[in-house]
């Protein structure tokens, strides 16, 4: 009965062990993929400034030759 408590023992603090390495593991991806949407909007504000939209009314564009 012992080597069973001990068995059971040993599989919980393992279990643990895993549990927590997999919250860590988590966490640590949250921060990446947070810090690569504020890059990735960073971006995309950055695409805006650098190409003309015929939507913002600047610019507008001729009508192609064939009409």
């Amino acid at each position: 009965m012992d080597e069973r408590i001990i068995e059971l023992e040993s599989r919980i603090a393992f279990q643990d062990e895993a549990i927590n390495s997999l919250s860590d593991t988590i966490a640590t991806q949250q921060q990446r993929i947070e810090a690569l949407e504020r890059t990735f909007e960073a971006l995309r504000e950055k695409l805006k400034t650098l190409t003309p939209s015929p939507l913002r009314g600047d610019e507008i564009e001729p009508p192609p030759p064939h009409y």
